[in-house]
């Protein structure tokens, strides 16, 4: 399987990023799903570029490595996003999970979540979430639900409907 390690994240992992982005489109679309992040390659899209440019500025930005290559990014933060309904209570918030398909088969995305909270238990934060998109044939909601995570509520932002799901570390 290789040598996996995940390593914090910095400006300069943009272009991964944006890459990772692109690769993760074009595997949605040719699985006619283009519903959660578009039909068209980020790196075409320059406000989305831009989005993706200040992604990699976050203090949470963790970026996993498979034999030295970048495999996969998680951003946390105990903070959530303004579209989804406050836990009312101190939180580790998953504010990106994506991987690259050239390492389909290492558990990169898998491995990231396990490390998003084993961050929370180190800083006794007892409760994890993330969001998702809740549209398409429902498979990434069921990988949330295969990785231990438990859905609550769901969101919707301009007809992108979400489904926010909950973990304790």
């Amino acid at each position: 399987m290789g040598t996996f390690t995940i390593r914090p994240g910095e400006p300069g992992d943009a272009d991964t990023l944006l890459r990772f982005f692109d690769e993760a489109v074009e595997w949605l679309v040719a699985r006619g799903n283009s519903g959660q992040w578009g039909d068209q390659p980020w790196s075409s899209i320059p406000h989305r570029a831009s989005r993706v440019a200040d992604m990699a500025k976050e203090p949470g930005l963790s970026v996993a490595e498979v034999d030295g290559e970048p495999a996969g990014a998680l951003i946390v933060s105990e903070r959530c996003p303004k579209h989804v309904p406050p836990a009312g209570e101190r939180e580790l918030y998953i504010g990106l999970l994506i991987t690259s398909r050239r390492f389909t088969g290492h558990r990169v995305g898998a491995r990231l979540l396990a490390h998003s909270l084993e961050v929370a238990r180190k800083r006794g934060i007892g409760l994890v979430r993330v969001d998702c998109w809740a549209g398409g044939d429902g498979g990434l909601q069921r990988y949330y639900e295969r990785q231990g995570f438990t859905p609550t509520v769901r969101f919707d932002v301009g007809g992108w409907i979400g489904q926010v799901f909950e973990q304790r570390p």
